[in-house]
């Protein structure tokens, strides 16, 4: 986020586009999480079990996308694809971009080794010899080919480009599309959240790593059970599917009628120094402040946090650490993974769209499985959804590689 305001207003969020395991829309989405509802089971997706698995992974997975696009470009197109396509055009006919002069509309998608699975059915097939390989895959395997994907079904022309943030993808994405609005590079910028398409060997990476839970057989047979952020019970996080697409634009230029979820009125992304998966308190601690002084509030302005919140002992450890020493203990807090599990790139614009949903709302949804919070004197939303007028909240995201995102977003009139 720039750190000048000479630039121009902070753009507003005047669409929004999702997909999860509860399915494709805002409607679904916000039914469900404010429900709290159980969509975790074992991963079903070719590609997703190793063979012979003793223990299989969990997890949850959305239902297969509409056919949006023609069929000569969907046999091309992997999930991670179509699924942006989907969701992509439900917040372009809500934001009205169809009357946005293309040159002024960009695109940043969040997200880096989008398409792993597919890569992985390929390179399995094509090594057995059952399958000559796909011209097509010779550019899939890179991020743009979700950017050309989405330019070439809708009237892009602007920019558009993708950044890689791990699991704060999405927020970074945000991030760099609100500087591109508030700097008048373009009137309108969509930042997308991609679908993650792990494998099973990233997931057997992850969970070698000590990321990835659970590690217990029981989980099988009560998949709902094992995502538990910042619960005593915790033992990794659980992978979601998930994509989100937020569009940005100026509040002075939007069309008659037109209604904003919310603003962006502070940002930050910061480097802490780790390499790997290691969280860092002085990192949060630094983003949280940084988006706190670039909105020009304070931390007793913040009404919500949606916390990063992935069910790792480290890092909920760390990340509840963080929200105490920045003064945030009277805020409501949830995690919004308990319920769609982590969408790892997607994650930070999923999270901030179920934000700016709970504050249109003015209800909070619940956190699954949060039954003995590891820090009892925060203010954490339980297990039952709370009812509660949102001015400010604080969208936070960190990722592997030492990449900490915080967004202070505002509601209209606040």
């Amino acid at each position: 986020m720039p750190s000048s305001r000479a630039e121009g207003a902070p753009p507003v969020v005047t669409g929004i586009g999702v997909a999860s395991g509860f399915g494709y829309g805002k409607q679904v989405l916000r039914t469900g999480l404010h429900a709290g509802a159980d969509v975790f089971g074992v991963l079903a997706r070719p590609g997703r079990q190793p063979a012979g698995a003793a223990t299989p992974f969990i997890g949850v997975e959305m239902p297969d996308p509409p056919d949006v696009l023609p069929k000569r470009i969907a046999r091309t197109a992997g999930l991670s694809g179509r699924v942006a396509v989907a969701v992509l055009g439900e917040a372009w006919t809500e934001a009205g971009l169809a009357d946005v002069d293309p040159a002024r509309i960009g695109l940043v998608v969040g997200g880096s080794n989008l398409q792993n699975r597919e890569a992985v059915l390929a390179l399995t097939a094509h090594g057995e010899g059952r399958a000559i390989l796909s011209p097509h895959l010779g550019y899939s395997f890179f991020d743009t080919d979700i950017c050309g994907l989405c330019c070439a079904a809708f009237p892009i022309r602007g920019f558009s480009l993708t950044v890689g943030g791990a699991s704060a993808s999405g927020a970074v994405a945000v991030l760099q599309a609100a500087e591109a609005v508030r700097s008048g590079r373009v009137d309108a910028c969509i930042a997308l959240g991609a679908l993650q398409d792990l494998s099973h060997v990233d997931l057997a990476a992850l969970q070698a790593l000590g990321a990835l839970g659970p590690r217990h057989a029981q989980a099988e047979a009560a998949p709902g059970a094992a995502c538990r952020p910042f619960d005593r019970g915790r033992d990794g996080f659980v992978f979601g599917e998930a994509c989100a697409a937020l569009v940005l634009r100026r509040a002075d230029d939007l069309p008659a009628g037109a209604a904003a979820y919310g603003s962006i009125v502070g940002g930050a992304h910061r480097a802490d120094g780790h390499r790997g998966p290691d969280p860092s308190l002085e990192g949060e601690l630094r983003a949280i402040r940084l988006a706190l002084a670039d909105a020009g509030i304070g931390p007793d302005a913040i009404d919500y946090v949606n916390a990063h919140g992935t069910g790792t002992p480290l890092g909920d450890d760390t990340e509840a650490a963080a929200l105490l020493e920045a003064g945030l203990a009277t805020a409501r807090i949830n995690a919004t993974k308990s319920i769609l599990g982590h969408g790892i790139a997607a994650a930070g614009a999923i999270e901030v769209a179920a934000t700016l949903l709970q504050m249109r709302d003015g209800r909070l949804h619940p956190t699954r499985n949060l039954k003995t919070p590891i820090v009892p004197q925060l203010g954490w939303v339980g297990e039952t959804s709370e009812r509660l007028e949102v001015r400010h909240a604080l969208s936070l995201s960190f990722g592997f590689g030492g990449i900490d995102t915080a967004l202070v977003l505002r509601a209209p009139g606040a």
